[in-house]
């Protein structure tokens, strides 16, 4: 191992399964068969003998370890990182199990480009997967499916990481990430005076060319192209979940996808023969961690996005003109709102493609996995198109945790390893008493009945936010078309719940 060596991405691999449940158990996948797949198939893509090289394994942590107390319903595979090391013939020294959240392949390939800079690596696996379709397929039908394993070896298991919700978000009912995400989505389409059909519509605007992407990828899970007539309209096959989302603007996770990715030192690469036109290098990496969303200054964007795209591209010395390929992380619309907002990119009329997957709605949301297929794609596409510069954001949580990375098979003269996470400097204070204020953003929450809960933030005029779910005589025009952001709101707290609950005055 040598110190100083630059690190190179040599190797990438996907998997994917249609495999649901209705045809019998013949065929089931499982997180690590697809794992194990999309390894195979990085080992083979990097066109040398890599298997008995790889010092480290690193696995993406899959959504059954990424809630505390969670079931295991087709059994508990105890060793992710040890029995995929296994099945691939590898004997890596350091086995990881990463923590909670989609930044987390592009963190990992940060860190790990900077274990090989410093010659505390040589050749490393990343790898990540999601079955959730085969479990969910086997529970509808019956099928006994075991994913029952596990292995010997030790582990390094970096664990669920620090909540990124607060008790005061719970109390109020924000529990689910497109509870979290309809709050920003909210806030965006104020800003831009929309009402929800017109935010809606723009939307749908964005993501059209998205599923058009996923139509033509062959490990896309959904691979259909739509209409902006079809996801802006509210239908059975497009229904309501939290305003304004349809179902087609939310990450789908019914997915069996698994990709992998090798990273190795540049005289590694030499020594085994690894061909110059599979080499892409990371020129610059960009991390940020923001706060709990309801103590965050900003709604209508991330400080967490601004800044670890400034620092990837500060550190691989591009302006975001330089960068030609985009893979923006696409849970909701309003992350690539967000991201595109802090890339400076103009959504509507930039040429350039703001997705090579086709998005975590169409092809696919893995977990926190997504990201690896976005730069197992990028790869590819880099290697295409020798000398261009790509760009993957990959984003955690409620963008709350991201991780950015510059490609290019352009060999960069240095490395420089990316900063730890940034950290936010200013923090908003919560009132938690009976106050008077301004509506700030909002969603309606949806359950099979219709429309049941109406949650929002409330922003005082000495700068405090409340949080607090609507009344009953407030929450009609919650559901009318235009936004009601802006509007005067009295708070009163029942002192038993401590919770909020606001009608308009």
């Amino acid at each position: 191992m040598a110190k100083g060596d630059l690190p190179v991405l040599v190797g990438v691999g996907q998997s994917l399964s249609q495999w649901d449940g209705t045809n019998g158990p013949d065929g089931a996948p499982s997180p690590l068969s697809l794992m194990v797949e999309a390894s195979k198939a990085a080992l083979s893509d990097s066109g040398a003998e890599l298997a008995a090289e790889i010092d480290t394994i690193a696995v993406v942590r899959i959504f059954e370890d990424s809630v505390g107390g969670a079931p295991h319903p087709h059994g508990h595979n105890t060793n992710l990182p040890g029995t995929l090391a296994r099945d691939i013939s590898a004997s890596p020294e350091n086995l990881i199990y990463e923590t909670v959240g989609g930044q987390s392949p592009q963190a990992l390939v940060n860190e790990m480009a900077a274990r090989i800079h410093v010659g505390a690596a040589d050749c490393v696996l990343i790898s990540g997967s999601e079955a959730n379709r085969a479990s969910k397929g086997a529970r509808r039908n019956g099928v006994e499916i075991d994913w029952a394993d596990g292995a010997d070896a030790e582990y390094e298991d970096r664990g669920m990481g620090p909540m990124m919700l607060s008790r005061e978000e719970i109390k109020h009912g924000i529990v689910a990430p497109a509870y979290f995400y309809a709050l920003f989505e909210n806030a965006i389409a104020a800003r831009e005076g929309r009402s929800r059909s017109e935010h809606r519509k723009a939307m749908a605007e964005l993501f059209q060319p998205f599923t058009a992407v996923a139509a033509g990828n062959p490990y896309s899970q959904f691979p259909q192209e739509h209409s902006i007539e079809f996801l802006s309209t509210p239908s059975k096959a497009n229904y309501e979940y939290a305003d304004p989302f349809l179902k087609w603007f939310i990450a789908q996770d019914a997915v069996n996808q698994g990709a992998a990715a090798i990273l190795m030192s540049s005289s590694k690469a030499d020594a085994l023969g690894v061909p110059e036109d599979k080499r892409v290098y990371l020129h610059g990496g960009g991390e940020a961690a923001d706060d709990l969303i309801s103590l965050r200054p900003r709604l209508d964007g991330s400080w967490a996005m601004q800044t670890a795209i400034g620092r990837a591209l500060k550190q691989a010395e591009k302006s975001t003109d330089d960068i030609q390929h985009f893979d923006l992380y696409s849970c909701f619309p309003c992350a690539v709102f967000s991201s595109t907002a802090a890339l400076g990119v103009d959504w509507k009329n930039d040429p350039r493609p703001l997705t090579l997957t086709g998005g975590l709605p169409f092809f696919g949301g893995p977990g926190n996995n997504y990201s690896l297929h976005g730069i197992a794609e990028m790869a590819a596409k880099l290697r295409a198109n020798p000398g261009d510069f790509g760009l993957v954001l990959a984003n955690g949580g409620w963008m709350t945790k991201e991780a950015v990375g510059v490609y290019s098979t352009q060999k960069p003269a240095t490395f420089t390893p990316a900063e730890p996470y940034a950290t936010p400097t200013e923090q908003v204070t919560l009132c938690e008493e009976d106050c008077e204020g301004v509506l700030e953003t909002f969603t309606v929450t949806h359950g099979k009945e219709g429309p049941n809960k109406g949650i929002a933030f409330i922003r005082l005029e000495d700068g405090r936010r409340a949080l607090a779910n609507a009344s009953k005589e407030a929450f009609p025009v919650l559901r009318e078309d235009a936004s009601p952001v802006g509007r005067k709101v009295a708070v009163t707290v029942d002192a038993e719940k401590a919770r909020g609950t606001f009608d308009f005055i």
